[in-house]
């Protein structure tokens, strides 16, 4: 009889931890596909700052909508209701660990699970306070975004859902909830959890998100307060009037929200000496990489280096290279005289953009092909060029065709390196430093430049680029 109670006791461990084990592996799996939803939101920010400033500048004019502004709005309406859905849905999913007593499952696959959905809330949140910014500014904005688009298949009232449910003290509890399980039990947690690669993604996006620092904790009873001022605003239809003393939870943190993009501009921003030293020595077809801590995008990126860009050269270099008048570069020639003379690979799009603008950044490294031919490197601006507009490649694909990532785009303008990658989820991909992996002493690209902490790097350029990585 005992040796039967052993028996099913070790039989009960081994269940448990395969289940455990599953569990695990299930969780990882959905944490990396919930990153290609992250990048959707960051993106979808941007874009709506963008697009509320110039719909603001045009009725600072008095001029009306466009059809274009129409079709804008009415697109990125249904872009935030899908988004939306989609991380209903993960928080939802691992929401039930909060209240589970279930002993099979382990504190550490709890907590994780609680983070993924913890993180999902609260970009929910913060999604949020972006685009009804646009709906508290404007009568006329709101008036619109809240009536019926029946050729969009948006209902009316979408807008003050979205805001009944932001508001929501049940939903808040429920987030508050969440948010002390995470505290009470990140800390219990080994050094080796919390550097595991995927834990602290969740912690990232957990203690940077606006509304985990400030807009949760706003009482109770003041979200009350501001939803009865909303129901008095909808009912009058007079959002203008409210004044200081209206919605002002929605517009709270709405600067503090485009921190969610930066927090505060780079050391080497509007650095003349740095520019003009940089622009003698640049060369087409260079790699730039850049490191910006103060973007919480820059800290969701496996290593040391968050971006990277390809140097197109300057008009007398193309011409020199013989490519001036190549069909695919006399599209850019305007940008070209102007200056955008970086190509590069931003949540909105492939974009040719000025070195100042790129030079917001801490450190920046320039690296150069130690053995590529005139051939070559012509070969390689036509390719880089031949990627501008094309769209943002959310799924991180290095073998998709109509979109694309920073990284990637190196990865196709040197088509004869053999760079390396990294398959995740049935697809390989590249970061930026895979591509900073091939540079350094006697390595394939040599570093030209290195600025770390804004200050320029003068001695053993290639062992000091090497240690960061």
């Amino acid at each position: 009889m005992k040796n039967l109670a052993l028996l099913f006791i070790s039989m009960l461990f081994v269940s448990i931890c395969h289940a455990n084990t599953e569990m695990t592996r299930q969780i990882d799996k959905d944490i990396e596909n919930y990153q290609q939803l992250v990048e959707q939101a960051f993106s979808y920010r941007e874009q709506t700052i963008q697009v509320y400033r110039q719909i603001q500048l045009k009725f600072s004019e008095g001029r009306p909508l466009t059809g274009e502004d129409i079709e804008t709005l009415n697109s990125g309406m249904q872009l935030h209701l899908e988004l939306r859905k989609d991380f209903y849905e993960v928080a939802y999913y691992y929401e039930y660990l909060l209240d589970s007593k279930e002993t099979i499952t382990s504190p550490e696959n709890s907590l994780k699970g609680i983070m993924l959905s913890l993180s999902a809330a609260l970009t929910l949140y913060d999604n949020y306070l972006l685009a009804i910014s646009i709906f508290e500014e404007d009568t006329r904005l709101r008036r619109y975004l809240n009536s019926r688009k029946k050729g969009y298949n948006l209902s009316s009232s979408k807008l003050t859902a979205i805001t009944l449910a932001y508001n929501s003290v049940s939903n808040r509890q429920r987030v508050r909830q969440a948010i002390n399980y995470f505290e009470d039990n990140w800390i219990k947690q080994s050094n080796t959890y919390k550097q595991n690669e995927l834990n602290q993604y969740l912690y990232t996006l957990i203690t940077q998100s606006e509304s985990y620092k400030s807009t949760l904790k706003v009482s109770p009873l003041y979200v009350l307060h501001q939803k009865t001022i909303f129901f008095s605003g909808i009912t009058g239809d007079t959002l203008a009037s409210l004044t200081n003393n209206g919605i002002n939870l929605f517009s709270l943190l709405f600067g503090n929200s485009v921190g969610f993009i930066k927090t505060r501009n780079g050391h080497l921003f509007k650095d003349t000496d740095s520019h003009d030293h940089l622009s003698l020595q640049l060369k087409a077809g260079d790699i730039l990489l850049e490191k910006t801590p103060f973007r919480l995008t820059d800290k969701l990126i496996p290593g040391y280096w968050g971006h990277v860009a390809i140097w197109v050269g300057t008009e007398s270099e193309l011409k020199k290279l013989g490519i001036w008048n190549h069909p695919i570069v006399k599209q850019h020639h305007d940008e070209i005289k102007n200056a955008h003379l970086v190509v590069e690979a931003l949540r909105t799009g492939v974009e040719l953009n000025p070195l100042r603008k790129f030079m917001n950044v801490d450190d920046l490294a320039v690296l150069r092909h130690s053995k590529i031919t005139t051939q070559q490197r012509a070969d390689t601006i036509i390719r880089s060029l031949r990627q501008v507009d094309k769209a943002y490649d959310f799924n991180f694909d290095i073998e998709s065709n109509d979109k694309i990532i920073c990284s990637e785009l190196i990865y196709v303008a040197y088509s004869d390196v053999n760079w390396p990658t990294q398959a995740t989820l049935g697809r390989h991909t590249i970061s930026p430093t895979h591509v900073a992996n091939l540079a350094g002493d006697e390595k394939l690209f040599d570093v030209i430049s290195l600025y770390i902490d804004g200050k320029s790097v003068d001695r053993n350029i290639n062992s000091r680029f090497r240690t960061l990585n």
